[in-house]
């Protein structure tokens, strides 16, 4: 559980990052990190087409780089995209000013004020730059596990079933580590999260 749904200890750690949404509202937020890419990202956008939702997708740079026509494709369809570094680069490894010039990298691709880490963490010091530099951190409530290749598309399923709720954030990957399960799992996951009375929500694109 501590990786499906994040301990509330480990939301202290960034206080004002998003978490989860308005835990009184049954909607939820489907979020994609680290496409775009033609291998998946096609696929993704034609079941959220067929479903009539948006979604929020956190790009790489050098993806969007490569695929423009990609990005373009998730703008026109009315989706919305967040920065998820240029080289997908962990916090950890690198110093202030080269996480930060690779984030600003990123957002020349990218267009973004929303953020958030590969693998879900950064030092505190980059928290605090990117901040201030105007960038909103969006963590989760629920991620669905779909890059392991320990799970099958029955256990993504699985997981949102068991840990969706009101105000969820939800990720999935627009990834070819996840892309063979989300072909079972995505369409099957927005079917319950339907039929359980969820509305599907972006992000606030103004803040």
């Amino acid at each position: 559980m501590i990786i499906e749904q994040p301990a509330i200890y480990l939301r202290w750690i960034y206080p004002k990052a998003l978490w989860r949404m308005n835990h009184d509202e049954r909607a939820v937020y489907l979020t994609f990190d680290d496409g775009p890419i033609p291998e998946s990202t096609p696929f993704i956008l034609q079941t959220l087409r067929e479903f009539g939702i948006k979604a929020t997708f956190f790009m790489v740079g050098d993806n969007v780089r490569k695929y423009p026509d990609l990005y373009n494709q998730i703008i026109d369809e009315g989706h919305l995209v967040g920065n998820h570094t240029h080289n997908h680069i962990s916090g950890f490894r690198h110093s202030l000013h080269n996480y930060c010039y690779n984030v600003e990298k990123a957002n020349a691709y990218i267009h973004s004020h929303l953020f958030r880490p590969p693998h879900g963490w950064i030092r505190h010091d980059q928290y605090v730059a990117l901040a201030q530099k105007g960038f909103q951190m969006v963590m989760w409530d629920l991620v669905t596990r779909d890059y392991s290749k320990w799970l099958t598309a029955e256990d993504v399923i699985d997981n949102v079933k068991r840990y969706a709720r009101n105000g969820s954030i939800i990720t999935f990957h627009d990834s070819l580590k996840a892309i063979d399960k989300l072909r079972t799992a995505l369409p099957a996951c927005i079917k319950w999260l339907k039929e359980q009375g969820y509305e599907f929500r972006v992000f606030n694109s103004g803040k």
